[in-house]
């Protein structure tokens, strides 16, 4: 019998140093849900995820001691602040289920990924950012989804965006905005495999001010059977792979396809995404079990 550890950081008040956003709070729990639906199909797998800490028991150490009761621990949880990172610190590289801490590190920052991206040819929102004429956009250097991300018509307010974030000690990131379809690539990653499981269609708006809110996501953008897109995106997700050691298990990759310039990664996320949720009914195959599979696999 396999042991999992389901672990879900917003719900447990993992946010209590500030307000919790509730969409990001909706998609954790979601996330966490079908984590657990999947697994309870699978024979010789208990999963434990009805559990508290204890009073006055931080985060980290309530994930360390319930991770040593367990085979493995699968964590859902944002890069912001250096939570996925910390908490991979807690449970440790033989139980985590997921990427390794040195991908961790890098795909929570946006500069560092796109600095690692840039330098494997990965096209990037940065490529000709001196001679970019269009809108601009600034975010939080670590954050997750859409959260507090501005569109500026201009550069000289989207530099007094990031000043006034930067003096007020938010870590936040300047790149140029990038038109085209909002997408994301669902990957199942391990060592020197790599298999797009989904290419999906991401409902960003923008606002009057400025501010980009995301609205869901839909499976199946992409065709790979049919679109002559998918040899080129397959491309892309083997490129991105090379640039960043450590990808495992689940990974999500948000990109722009341009009209002109093809397929622009925006970010990485080193973890479960939203477009998780659904998926294994829509392919019709377990990702659990798959990814389980992955993890002994590397760990045999």
């Amino acid at each position: 019998m396999q042991r999992v550890f389901v672990y879900e950081y917003l719900s447990d008040g993992g946010a209590a140093d500030g307000p919790v956003h509730a969409d990001m709070l909706r998609a954790g729990l979601a996330m966490r849900d079908a984590i657990v639906s999947d697994l309870l199909a699978l024979p010789g797998v208990m999963t434990t995820r009805a559990v508290r800490p204890r009073r006055g028991e931080p985060a980290s150490a309530f994930v360390q001691r319930m991770a040593a009761l367990h085979d493995r621990a699968w964590i859902v949880a944002p890069e912001t602040g250096g939570v996925l990172a910390q908490l991979h610190e807690a449970v440790g590289p033989a139980r985590w289920i997921g990427c390794s801490a040195a991908a961790i590190r890098t795909a929570s920052s946006k500069r560092a990924t796109l600095a690692a991206l840039a330098t494997h040819g990965v096209p990037t929102p940065l490529d000709g950012a001196d001679a970019h004429a269009g809108a601009w956009v600034v975010k939080p250097d670590d954050g997750a989804g859409a959260i507090d991300t501005r569109v500026h018509a201009d550069l000289s307010s989207a530099r007094a965006d990031l000043r006034q974030r930067q003096d007020a000690g938010r870590p936040a990131t300047l790149e140029p905005w990038v038109e085209g379809e909002a997408m994301s690539m669902s990957l199942l990653a391990g060592g020197a495999s790599l298999e797009a499981l989904a290419y999906n269609r991401q409902d960003v708006a923008v606002a009057a001010d400025g501010t980009l809110a995301w609205h869901g996501v839909r499976h199946g953008a992409v065709d790979p059977r049919r679109d002559p897109r998918a040899p080129r995106l397959h491309g892309l997700a083997a490129a991105v792979a090379r640039a960043v050691p450590g990808l495992r298990g689940y990974v999500g990759i948000d990109f722009v396809w341009h009209p002109t310039r093809g397929p622009v990664v925006i970010e990485i996320n080193p973890r479960l995404t939203s477009a998780y949720v659904g998926l294994s009914k829509a392919l019709r195959r377990n990702l659990a079990a798959a990814v389980l599979a992955l993890h002994a696999k590397e760990a045999g």
